[in-house]
């Protein structure tokens, strides 16, 4: 698990990251959102230890990165993929990688298959697209076979095939239990690859959703008795043209006090929230 406690960063006078606290927890992925700017790589790099916190603390697995015993098997790290050697190639790249941190060279192989650059594997990565050079990185951040991964902006530069794999990818190490944190400023792919994501504006805290949970009821007709009901459920109601938006409660729930009250329903529709609708109107809000 992923820990940020009252994370802070200053650069002179700017306040890049504000008394940041959340949690990345195993099993899921978690998406980082904000805008350019927001405090996301910064967050990263202080969990990664290559940025000092000017307050505060992040640490993974209850331990700060510098404590770990073998960072590389157990973070996997991807925050730039230009920060390559123009002149190695990927699988020199790689294996200095795994010389450096004790990892078998065979495993070197694997991951240049698994990313699908096996066939590139002796170009000089400055020949690379920035999706090739994506792929590379990712097999870096992969080549301890971590527990835990960092990914800032991994979807960049590649093509729609590379992103429907990528999103695979991720979802699958979610599933065998690994904590995994991705930053990226595409909604509609955090919409499909996390189960939850951390908003942060301004180098703050904005929320935590839990992506495609919430929802609103619409009920017509706007009966003030129904209304009532529904809030003594411990729902929030808010009333629309000829019907009220209801949220808090399931639409069975719904349907139910409707009965309580004798009152027909015209209409019961359940309408889930986007996340880019959902993040928008929090980071309006923030700004």
């Amino acid at each position: 698990m992923i820990s940020a406690r009252g994370l802070t960063k200053r650069y002179g006078a700017v306040l890049a990251v504000d008394d940041l606290s959340f949690d990345v927890e195993p099993g899921a992925v978690t998406g980082f959102l904000g805008a350019n700017g927001a405090g996301k790589s910064t967050t990263m790099r202080m969990v990664l230890g290559l940025d000092a916190p000017t307050a505060g603390t992040a640490t993974v697995g209850g331990r700060a990165y510098r404590d770990l015993p073998s960072p590389l098997r157990e973070v996997g790290a991807l925050l730039d993929p230009r920060c390559m050697h123009p002149g190695r190639s990927a699988r020199a790249h790689l294996r200095w990688m795994a010389d450096a941190a004790g990892i078998a060279r065979s495993r070197v192989e694997e991951v240049l298959e698994l990313v699908g650059v096996g066939h590139a594997a002796d170009r000089r990565v400055g020949t690379f697209s920035l999706g090739m050079r994506q792929r590379v990185g990712l097999a870096g951040a992969l080549l301890g076979d971590p527990g835990t991964l960092l990914l800032d902006e991994p979807l960049n530069g590649l093509d729609p095939e590379g992103i429907r794999w990528v999103r695979a990818l991720l979802q699958g190490l979610a599933r065998e239990g690994r904590t995994v944190f991705v930053s990226s400023h595409l909604l509609h792919e955090m919409e499909h690859v996390a189960q939850r994501v951390v908003v942060i504006a301004r180098g703050r805290l904005v929320d935590v959703l839990d992506v495609g949970q919430a929802a609103t009821v619409r009920v017509r007709p706007a009966s003030t008795r129904l209304a009532a009901g529904l809030r003594a459920a411990g729902a929030t109601v808010t009333a629309v043209e000829d019907g009220l938006d209801v949220e808090g409660v399931p639409p069975q729930r719904v349907g139910e006090v409707a009965l309580e009250y004798g009152i027909a329903l015209h209409e019961l529709v359940e309408r889930r929230h986007g996340l880019e609708e959902s993040y928008l109107a929090l980071t309006g809000v923030a700004s």
